[in-house]
């Protein structure tokens, strides 16, 4: 399984807890969570909701199980994406 695209929707609480799950891919600011910019194709940090750039090919797969894992543990499930 690979997750193509992960984005933050509006509601963040910034607990941290995504970031305590998966520091590659999530950074949690003073307002909201972003997408790190080295794991996404277009290269931009933000919470990917308007861009909705696709992570990088090697991405896809080895943190898929961690994004998931981070998305299951959001307690305002805000944290979204595709998987093929």
């Amino acid at each position: 399984m690979a997750i193509t695209k992960v984005w933050i929707e509006e509601g963040c609480i910034v607990c941290n807890a995504c970031e305590a799950e998966c520091p590659d891919v999530f950074h949690v600011t003073d307002t909201s969570c972003n997408i790190n910019g080295s794991v996404r194709k277009d290269g931009v940090d933000s919470e990917n909701r308007d861009e909705m750039s696709e992570l990088n090919d090697d991405i896809q797969s080895s943190l898929a199980d961690s994004i998931i894992a981070a998305a299951a543990g959001c307690p305002v499930e805000v944290i979204k994406y595709d998987q093929a």
